[in-house]
């Protein structure tokens, strides 16, 4: 199943996506954002990549620029499964030229509606470090509210910093676009 949204297409990532997987999760200033910190391999990845079948409680894709078809990241929903009808979100965008520019905050969108409107979930959480200012401030606009931290469960330029629990309830993110009169996605799929 292909996501698709104004400028941005999500798609289940390919072994043949490995190359890209390496260059963002090798690359420093994306890494910082992820809990992540070893550097990764091209065995470790293409294995990931082959293996995505298999894992049936995360649903994984790799995001594509529409302009261009350009693979820009990676994002999904994790732990899906289950009677609890959670799952915690992920997103990574890996070039950095496409940061700030909202696309991050459009495959947010996307996540959202195809978690509580095809996998009838009943919650979304994340984690966000403290000094990612510009996730965070992403994901309060989708809805997601300030649930915890994790106090210096991160240590990142010299210092340590907390770690933010969010989350999101379906009914929260169903009044929140009622009352903004935004417009729900569309989820397409091609």
């Amino acid at each position: 199943m292909r996501l698709t949204g104004e400028r941005v297409v999500l798609r289940h990532p390919e072994p043949a996506d490995a190359d890209s997987y390496l260059r963002w999760f090798n690359d420093p200033e994306v890494v910082r954002f992820l809990r992540r910190s070893r550097p990764m391999g091209r065995v470790e990845e293409e294995e990931f990549l082959r293996g995505l079948a298999q894992r049936k409680d995360d649903v994984i894709w790799l995001i594509e620029a529409r302009e261009g078809g350009l693979p820009i990241g990676s994002c999904g929903l994790h732990g899906s499964g289950g009677p609890d009808r959670k799952a915690e979100l992920g997103i990574a965008i890996g070039e950095r030229e496409y940061w700030s520019r909202g696309y991050g905050r459009e495959v947010v969108g996307l996540l959202l509606a195809y978690g509580f409107d095809v996998l009838n979930l009943h919650r979304i959480g994340l984690s966000v470090f403290e000094y990612n200012e510009r996730g965070r401030r992403c994901y309060e606009r989708a809805g997601f509210r300030l649930e915890g931290r994790r106090r210096e469960a991160k240590f990142m330029d010299g210092r340590y910093w907390d770690e933010l629990e969010m989350g999101v309830l379906a009914c929260e993110w169903r009044a929140d676009k009622v009352a903004s009169r935004e417009e729900f996605p569309v989820l397409a799929s091609a």
